[in-house]
């Protein structure tokens, strides 16, 4: 594959894969760099699922060249299987055992795995150490899945949709333990329908919509690829105001819109106008394009 290839976590160039009549992935190409957190961004059925179980050695692929940590995952075997991690959308584990019990138990099965209670530390478990799995709440059940993960001490992770179902305060402490697995000098290939999540967590991301790569680069690359700036605000009693970009819909009812690229000189002339009437401007906001704003073009707003 050559040396570029060969230096890198994860090589991906030109992967197929069919489903009878249904080509799901369609000519992909990507690589992962050692030590990168990759987000691999899609739609449901734009082919993410095939393409990550293709790299995990779980599903055969129909041409295309592959490689994760310079082994063939169709051939990798126990091999690749003891340097990778997993944590899946959904894991089963045994009910009756406790957290550190867990823990220990899939650390046996690896040859050199990390200290029981500072993976349990890693991921926030310690004061549950000693409670049974099905006395966890599901985030914190999600944080034992990481744990069993990591005990092996992989030097890639697979992370599919890990705090899906988590509530807010929950995902950002996942987003933590994600960032303290990156410390540690791990590779980490994410998959995840937040947006903000993939903004925070990710140096690159790859977008496919329906089996094809349509982007990849960094975040911040993605979302300036459009220049505009949203300026949005209360029309003042319902009066006209000054147009200083393209009018666009309202988040609510009663909010005016603008989008612009020079939102300087934009944001001047309106405060100048305001001020120059003594209006106060309401709920006056200045925002940047989201990376969800960039995936939702992207994928066609799916």
């Amino acid at each position: 594959m050559g040396a570029e290839a060969r230096a890198a976590a994860i090589a991906v160039v030109d992967l197929h894969k069919s489903y009878g009549a249904l080509e799901a992935v369609r000519g992909v190409s990507f690589s992962v760099e050692l030590g990168e957190v990759f987000g691999l961004l899609g739609p449901n059925g734009a082919g993410k699922t095939t393409i990550v179980e293709i790299l995990e050695g779980y599903r055969h692929r129909d041409a295309g060249r592959v490689e994760v940590l310079g082994i063939d995952p169709a051939r990798g075997g126990r091999d690749l299987r003891r340097r990778v991690g997993m944590v899946l959308q959904e894991c089963a584990v045994e009910p009756y055992l406790s957290v550190r019990e867990v823990v220990e138990l899939h650390g046996g099965y690896h040859a050199k795995p990390l200290p029981t209670d500072d993976v349990i530390e890693l991921v926030g478990l310690a004061e549950k150490a000693d409670v049974r799995v099905k006395g966890l709440s599901g985030g914190q059940q999600r944080r034992l899945d990481l744990a069993l993960a990591l005990v092996g001490d992989p030097e890639l992770l697979f992370l599919d949709e890990p705090t899906t179902g988590f509530d807010p305060s929950a995902r950002r402490n996942a987003w933590e333990i994600v960032r303290g697995m990156r410390r540690l000098g791990k590779t980490i290939l994410l998959t995840t329908h937040y947006m903000d999540e993939a903004q925070n967590l990710t140096d690159r991301v790859c977008v496919v919509s329906a089996g094809e790569v349509v982007r990849i680069g960094t975040p911040a690359s993605l979302r300036a690829e459009r220049a505009e700036t949203r300026i949005q605000f209360i029309r003042p009693d319902g009066g006209d105001v000054p147009v200083v970009g393209e009018v666009v819909p309202g988040d609510d009812a009663g909010l005016v819109a603008m989008m612009t690229e020079t939102p300087t000189q934009a944001l001047h002339e309106l405060t100048a106008w305001a001020v120059a009437r003594g209006i106060e401007l309401e709920r006056l906001e200045v925002s940047q394009p989201s990376l969800e704003d960039v995936y939702l073009e992207l994928t066609g707003g799916e």
